[in-house]
């Protein structure tokens, strides 16, 4: 089984955090991985003009988390979906009810 994949985050904006003097994402958010030129969705990143935050794992990303997550927008539901949001507004994985026989 191979191991999950870690996402960190590429954005559209930036601010930095006074108290700990660290780039924090802001503006619309997409999952991205360390080593790729585009984001999760097919976003190109420099095209795009994305921002790359590699010491923000994807899951600080999610309003929910409150985490790095002071100035995101919006997620990329593209990039949420590959990479998952769980918390109050994640949709239920698929899971059969009823099996047939």
């Amino acid at each position: 089984m191979p191991a999950p994949k870690r996402y960190s985050v590429a954005a559209s904006g930036q601010w930095k955090d006074e108290e700990d003097n660290v780039r924090l994402p802001a503006g619309e958010v997409h999952a991205w991985e360390q080593g790729m030129n585009q984001t999760v969705c097919g976003l190109s990143l420099s095209r795009s003009e994305l921002w790359r935050f590699p010491h923000v794992p994807w899951a600080d990303a999610l309003p929910e988390s409150g985490g790095a997550a002071d100035r995101v927008r919006r997620l990329c539901p593209k990039c949420a979906s590959v990479a998952g949001r769980r918390g109050g507004g994640a949709r239920p994985r698929w899971q059969r009810t009823n099996p047939r026989p």
